[in-house]
C-alpha cells in the first residue's frame, strides 16, 4: 500500500512545537487588534486574473511562482500567493470604501509559490497580512510601520533591520522609469533581463547574480527622482517615525517582489538567516485599488511571514520548551470514576484551567506515564475509595507532593495553585 507524504516544498506544523507556532502568530497580530484591524478572511483560491493585474505580471511570482488550474467550469482559478490582492478584491466587491476610511483589516492565512524549496523559502508559507485603505496620510504610513516592528519586539525579537525608501508615485515614476530604461539599454544583460527591463525596469534593480548586479552600481535611483509631492510626503513619514522612536536605514535600491508599490516602501531583515533575510515587509500601493475596477483610492499594508519569524528566533536562541499542553491530568481508576473524570475534567476547562483525561482504561503506571508526558502540573487522581470520601488526590508532579481535596474544592484548589 503507497505510504503518503508532504508535497515537495511543503511542511507540517505538529505537536508540541506548534503551540510556538500559534503563539508566534497570535504575538504579531496582537499589536494589529490593539490598533482597530479587525480580522478578515478570504478564498484560498481567486481568479487567475486578480493576481496577473494586481500583483504584476513582471513579477517572478506571476510569470513563474503561481500555481494555476482550470477549474470544471473552464474558469482559470490561482492558489493565492500572497494576501494583500484577495483583501483588495474584497474590500471592492462588498464596497467597505463607502463606510467609514481607513478601512483597517488584517488577514492570516496560507500562501503558495512553486520556488526551489530552501530554508526559509517554502511552496506553502504563512504570513499576518494587514492593510489599511482609503486613505493616503504620512501619519498612516508612519503607524503601518510602526505596527510591523511592534509585532516582532513582542515577541523579543531583536537582530533585524528597518529598511525604508520611497518608490514615487504616478507623477514621477514615469520620467525616472525613462532614465532607468536608458540606463539600462546599455548594460550587457541576457534577452530574459532586457524583457523584464522593458516591463518594469524597478525588477531589474533586485538582481542578485554578480554579472548583473556589478554593472548596476550607477544606476540613476528612484529617491532621487522624487517629485515634490511624493518627497514631502516621504519626509512627513520619516518625521512621524522619529516622534514614534523608529529607527531604520535608508534602502534606496529597496525593491519588493511585487508591482503594486508606491511612495513609502519598506522590508525587516534579519541578520541571522543568510539568503532569505527578509522577514516582513510591504509599503504603499495607491493605484491598486483602481488597478482591480475598484474607485481610486489608497492603501498600504504589510505581511509578515510566520515561518521565517519562526527561524529569526531561532537564530537569536530566544525558543524555548514548546509550553505544557494542560496543567490538569485527570487520572480515573475504576469505571465510577471513570464517569467521574470526565466531568471533573470538564468542570476545570470551564474554569479555564487546560486539562485533560487518561483514556483507554490504564491503570495507574500507565495513567501517570500519560500525565508527566502531558506536561501538566497536577494531576488529579480519582478511585472508588476517594468518590466514597468525597475527595480526590492531588499531586504536584514537580514535587511529587500529594494531598486529599474534596471534590466539591478540587476546581478552586487548582485554580488558586495555579495561579
Amino acid at each position: 500500500m503507497t505510504t503518503f507524504t508532504a508535497p515537495k516544498g511543503t511542511f507540517d506544523t505538529l505537536p508540541p512545537e506548534s503551540a510556538t507556532f500559534l503563539a508566534v502568530r497570535d504575538a504579531l497580530t496582537a499589536p494589529l487588534r490593539a490598533a482597530g484591524y479587525g480580522y478578515i478572511e478570504t478564498p484560498v483560491f481567486e481568479d487567475t486574473a486578480l493576481f496577473a493585474r494586481g500583483v504584476g505580471e513582471s513579477t517572478d511570482v506571476v510569470s513563474k511562482e503561481m500555481y494555476t488550474f482550470d477549474d470544471r467550469g473552464g474558469r482559470s482559478l490561482t492558489l493565492r500567493p500572497e494576501l494583500t490582492a484577495g483583501v483588495m478584491r474584497a474590500f471592492i466587491e462588498h464596497k467597505l470604501y463607502a463606510g467609514q476610511l481607513p478601512v483597517k483589516l488584517y488577514a492570516v492565512g496560507s500562501n503558495f509559490r512553486y520556488e526551489r524549496p530552501q530554508a526559509g523559502r517554502y511552496r506553502h508559507f504563512t504570513q499576518v497580512d494587514m492593510e489599511a485603505l482609503g486613505v493616503d496620510d504620512p501619519a498612516l504610513d508612519a503607524e503601518v510601520v510602526q505596527l510591523a516592528v511592534a509585532g516582532f519586539r513582542a515577541i523579543k525579537l531583536e537582530n533585524f533591520e528597518l529598511q525604508l525608501t520611497s518608490l514615487g508615485d504616478a507623477n514621477c515614476r514615469p520620467q525616472y522609469r525613462e532614465k532607468l530604461q536608458s540606463f539600462l539599454a546599455g548594460l550587457d544583460l541576457d534577452e530574459e533581463t532586457r524583457r523584464r527591463a522593458a516591463i518594469n525596469p524597478l525588477r531589474v534593480l533586485d538582481d542578485k547574480r554578480p554579472e548583473v548586479a556589478k554593472q548596476l552600481t550607477d544606476a540613476p535611483l528612484m529617491v532621487d527622482h522624487l517629485c515634490d509631492d511624493c518627497r514631502k510626503h516621504y519626509d512627513e513619514v520619516r518625521e512621524h517615525l522619529r516622534d514614534l522612536g523608529v529607527q531604520w536605514v535608508e534602502a534606496p535600491r529597496l525593491v519588493r517582489g511585487l508591482d503594486y508599490y508606491t511612495k513609502t516602501t519598506f522590508e525587516l531583515v534579519h541578520n541571522g538567516l543568510g539568503a532569505q533575510s527578509a522577514i516582513g515587509g510591504g509599503g504603499r500601493y495607491d493605484g491598486l485599488s483602481k488597478e482591480l475596477g475598484g474607485p481610486d483610492v489608497s492603501g498600504i499594508g504589510y505581511a509578515v511571514g510566520v515561518d521565517r519569524t519562526l527561524l529569526a528566533l531561532r537564530a537569536e536562541g530566544l525558543i524555548g520548551d514548546p509550553p505544557a499542553r494542560v496543567q490538569a491530568f485527570v487520572v480515573p481508576l475504576g469505571d465510577e470514576a471513570r464517569r467521574r473524570g470526565l466531568q471533573i475534567v470538564t468542570d476545570l476547562r470551564a474554569a479555564q484551567i487546560p486539562a485533560d483525561l487518561s483514556y483507554g482504561g490504564k491503570g495507574l503506571k500507565g495513567a501517570m506515564k500519560a500525565a508527566d508526558r502531558s506536561g501538566a502540573r497536577y494531576a488529579v487522581v480519582i478511585g472508588d475509595r476517594d468518590l466514597a470520601d468525597g475527595t480526590a488526590q492531588l499531586k504536584d508532579l514537580t514535587t511529587s507532593d500529594q494531598r486529599a481535596v474534596p471534590l466539591t474544592d478540587l476546581t478552586r484548589t487548582v485554580k488558586e495553585l495555579l495561579s
